[in-house]
């Protein structure tokens, strides 16, 4: 086993933090456009739900989920989260009837 100087393993370390943050500085920031949703109906499908069980599950009303699957209005933000939770685990709505 090799006995290294405690100074140069401080230095080292040292400018290993001064390379990887300016590596940091320097990579460009790229913006991750979010999965697109499946339309409300096909989510619903997709998750076996029946409309009132699916306005349930996302808080609003049976003739606003109409009114989204007949595209006449989209969802709010936060049903639109919602949405994106249930596309990833379509088990969540269920779940969240029980």
């Amino acid at each position: 086993m090799e006995n290294k100087d405690p100074m140069i393993e401080l230095l080292s370390s040292l400018e290993q933090i001064v390379l990887t943050r300016d590596v940091v500085k320097t990579t460009p920031v790229v913006k991750v456009r979010p999965a697109s949703l499946p339309e409300p109906q096909r989510l619903r499908e997709m998750t076996g739900m029946e409309i009132e069980e699916f306005a349930q599950v996302m808080g609003v009303s049976v003739s606003s989920v109409k009114s989204w699957e007949a595209r006449r209005t989209r969802p709010s933000g936060s049903a639109q989260k919602l949405m994106q939770l249930l596309h990833s685990n379509p088990y969540l709505g269920r779940q969240l009837l029980d």
